[in-house]
Formats: C-alpha cells, sequence, structure tokens
C-alpha cells in the first residue's frame, strides 16, 4: 500500500489504472468514519481505462493521524496527494462527507476539477428544532452505540445485517477523537449560498431512502446549482455499496458526456 506523510499523518491510497490514459483521473474520496474500500466497485470498472486515485482519509482505514477539525484541512490533505501524485487535474467524486470535502477543493481550486460527482452529499445541514436536539444528545452515549446507530441508518430497508454489522465494527475502529470531531465539522460546513460559484459540470446523485441526509436537503443543492445533473437512485445513504452498479453507471454516463457548449 503506498503512502504519504502529510502534517504527521500517514495516508494510504491506491493509485491504480493506466498513466497513459486520454482521460484525467478520476479521484475518489470516502466519507465519515468509512475507507477506501467504499469504492472497490467503481474502483474496479474505472481503472479498466483511466487512472483512479482513492485514498483513506487521515484516521481512518489505514491512515493514522487525529487532530484535525475542519473539513478544509481534510481538503488539503486530498490536494496535498494530489499534488504528490503530479495530478493537475481529475473527476473528482466524493461521498457524503467526503462530498463537502469535494465541494470545498472546487470552490477553491476550480482549476483542478474537471468535473464534479456528489454522491449522497450535501452543502449545508438543516434540521428541525426537534431532530437538532435529538442529534445533540445522540452525542451522550456510549461511543459504540452512538456509531452503531448511526451506521445502521445509513442503509436502506432490507439491506442484510450481517454486512451492515461488518460496517459498524470496521466504522467503530476509527478513533473516537476522529469520528466526533469531525460529526461536529459536518454539522458546521455550509457552503450552500456558494454553490452558484462553481461552474464545475456537476452530478447530484443521492439514495431516494437515505435519512441521514435526506434527498430534500441534497434538492436545494441542485436549486442553487441549476445547471447541475441530479440522479435518484432506490438506496439509503450509502449508495457505494448498496447499488455500486447503479452508482458506476451514473457517474461512467456523466463523466463521458460531451462537456455542454
Amino acid at each position: 500500500m503506498p503512502q504519504l506523510t502529510v502534517d504527521g499523518a500517514t495516508l494510504t491510497y491506491d493509485d491504480e489504472g493506466p498513466r497513459d490514459s486520454a482521460e484525467v483521473p478520476l479521484v475518489l474520496v470516502h466519507g465519515w468514519t468509512a475507507n477506501r474500500h467504499r469504492w472497490d466497485h467503481q474502483t474496479a470498472h474505472f481503472a479498466e481505462r483511466r487512472r483512479v486515485v482513492r485514498l483513506d482519509l487521515r484516521g481512518h482505514g489505514d491512515s493514522s493521524g487525529a487532530g484535525v477539525r475542519t473539513i478544509a484541512e481534510l481538503a488539503a490533505d486530498v490536494l496535498a496527494l494530489l499534488d504528490h501524485l503530479e495530478i493537475e487535474r481529475c473527476v473528482l467524486v466524493g461521498h457524503s462527507m467526503g462530498g463537502m470535502i469535494a465541494q470545498t477543493i472546487t470552490l477553491a481550486h476550480p482549476e483542478r476539477v474537471e468535473r464534479l460527482v456528489l454522491v449522497n452529499s450535501i452543502s449545508r445541514m438543516t434540521y428541525s428544532r426537534g431532530r437538532g436536539l435529538l442529534m445533540a444528545a445522540s452525542t451522550l452515549v456510549p461511543y459504540k452505540l452512538f456509531v452503531a446507530t448511526n451506521i445502521q441508518r445509513a442503509f436502506a430497508p432490507g439491506y442484510p445485517r450481517a454486512e451492515i454489522r461488518e460496517y459498524i465494527r470496521a466504522s467503530a475502529a476509527t478513533p473516537r477523537e476522529v469520528v466526533m470531531t469531525l460529526y461536529g465539522a459536518m454539522r458546521a460546513f455550509d457552503v450552500l449560498d456558494r454553490l452558484g460559484e462553481i461552474r464545475t459540470p456537476t452530478l447530484l446523485v443521492h439514495g431516494y431512502h437515505d435519512i441521514q441526509l435526506p434527498v430534500t436537503q441534497m434538492l436545494r443543492m441542485a436549486k442553487a446549482c441549476p445547471d447541475a445533473v441530479v440522479r435518484i437512485i432506490d438506496a439509503g445513504h450509502e449508495l457505494p455499496v448498496e447499488r455500486p452498479a447503479e452508482l458506476t453507471a451514473a457517474i461512467d454516463s456523466f463523466v463521458t458526456a460531451p462537456a455542454a457548449a
């Protein structure tokens, strides 16, 4: 596993596919408590014809490091990896928190993103008063219960329980400091009023049954970014693994479509 040291963290990543492809590299960024293997299906498909890079974010998966406080700091890690790999321009794909990272990079460095794909991600978390109080209270329960409850809710009804238990186990292995700090960072993330600045071709793809980040919140993004392509898939929050083939097909169709004039 190749690794890169950035500001005290060791980032583990995969760099696959042909380097001489005429297509720009695809960069995949996973979400909160997850790891780069969320993208196994997409990596296998796209690496047949283009370079594909995916990483474990700081404190996740096989990457070390803690102390990260903001989405912007995670975005800086991704940019450091792209610089290390000499990738000047890419198709940037982010799931959930990874989509927040992707938005941050695109707003700060639009010249580096040829196309943007946001999977089950939002630009601003909006809750009723009751829902906000419930989320705040959830941080007071034992850590493993907090993680298990959030991961269980991420999957649409009917997803195999044995597989969900494996995702819970992997998520609970993420250091508590990382999980809880980034939970707060996601709740504080807000770039909705800046989405109109994004001129990069954008795909918004979301699970219809997502109760973690409801589809209605994604539709606010579509309103703020009217030229974006919107796809709704019959799944929950974990689209990359709940409906991997459908998500891969949606991304493939988007990245291979001719750019609008």
